[in-house]
């Protein structure tokens, strides 16, 4: 790790880790453990972390939700995400530390919207380690953002998660993503790497 390098903690909230979820992750505990082993490792060398948070206003408005929701097929009052609930909280699991940045978004990019962009170059950060939920939504799209600000970006696979398609497991999603921004927009990385 260099000392010009972030770690972003993306979604690593319970909408994705509670059995009772549609979008529970399958491998979300050993997720959450490396996520929770690289943050330690970044407090340790006391780098920049940024836990970033999906959250909605509970009003709905199509500023707040933009097309967040256009192919889920529900009611545009029926959707995720909602401030307040319990499914917008940090996993339990999840160690945070007392000088991390909370950055809340609600698009599937962290730079959408969010400041998180000058808050980075602000601290003269040029690399960013990402980590989260959902491999295949926000983790991907932060990535391909972070790629196009001109940032190095390391893309930590086994440190992501998601529920999987309909056709692919979490498993398979990790490797079609890793395959996917391998190509030229990040460095596929795994957690023992990273600490």
């Amino acid at each position: 790790m260099k000392h010009n390098t972030a770690l972003l903690v993306i979604d690593a909230q319970k909408i994705y880790t509670h059995p009772a979820s549609e979008l529970y992750c399958p491998d979300c505990r050993g997720t959450i453990a490396r996520i929770n082993k690289i943050v330690k490792a970044f407090e340790t060398k006391k780098l920049p972390i940024f836990f970033i948070r999906h959250v909605h206003k509970k009003n709905g408005s199509a500023r707040d939700l933009g097309r967040m929701f256009d192919f889920s097929g529900e009611p545009p009052e029926d959707f995720n995400f909602k401030e307040g609930t319990a499914e917008v909280e940090y996993d339990e699991r999840l160690y945070r530390p007392k000088n991390s940045t909370e950055i809340v978004k609600n698009r599937y990019s962290s730079f959408v919207g969010t400041g998180l962009n000058a808050k980075l170059k602000k601290a003269k950060v040029d690399t960013v380690v990402i980590t989260g939920f959902m491999t295949n939504f926000c983790c991907e799209s932060a990535a391909r953002d972070a790629h196009d600000l001109d940032y190095f970006v390391d893309f930590v696979v086994d440190a992501t998660g998601t529920p999987g398609t309909q056709t692919m497991n979490e498993k398979q999603v990790r490797a079609a993503v890793a395959d996917f921004l391998g190509l030229g927009f990040a460095r596929i990385r795994k957690a023992k790497e990273m600490v």
